[in-house]
């Protein structure tokens, strides 16, 4: 189950169809890693807030993209919380000359695959996790975000 709360109405502007495209990333990310299950809750909000959780949850008082928060083991299979920063998403799509919409679905990918395990403290973990989301957000018709 993918739960999408969208609290900053700048996401319903800049894409009116938000929530399906979220959806479809969080589904695409976790079918390709044949993840059996799970509940996801992805937070569309303001960089305001997102600069709140950072703070308070990695003492790191600055907005990012998104944050991710997986769950302690659980019989319910919540895998956690994901919680975008639209301010910051918008900016990154501008500067990189990509659309929010394909931005928005790879840093949705992004912290799906981080929920359920993936990092990119290494450089071989970085080379893991960036293939899998060329392959989901390729799936999805996405270029290669990493491409330059």
């Amino acid at each position: 189950m993918i739960d999408i709360e969208i609290e900053d109405e700048a996401w319903f502007a800049a894409a009116p169809n938000v929530a399906d495209l979220v959806e479809d990333a969080a589904i695409a990310a976790l079918n390709e890693i044949d993840f059996g299950g799970g509940a996801v809750t992805i937070l569309l909000t303001d960089d305001e807030s997102v600069r709140d959780l950072n703070a308070r949850f990695r003492g790191k008082d600055h907005a990012t993209n998104v944050l991710s928060f997986p769950a302690a083991q659980n019989p319910e299979s919540l895998l956690g919380d994901i919680a975008l920063a639209y301010g910051v998403c918008a900016r990154e799509a501008t500067e990189q000359g990509k659309p929010l919409s394909h931005h928005l679905q790879h840093l949705v990918t992004h912290g799906v695959l981080h929920l359920v395990g993936y990092d990119h403290e290494t450089d071989a973990e970085a080379e893991q996790m960036e293939g899998l989301e060329r392959v989901i957000l390729a799936g999805l018709g996405i270029p290669n975000p990493y491409e330059t």
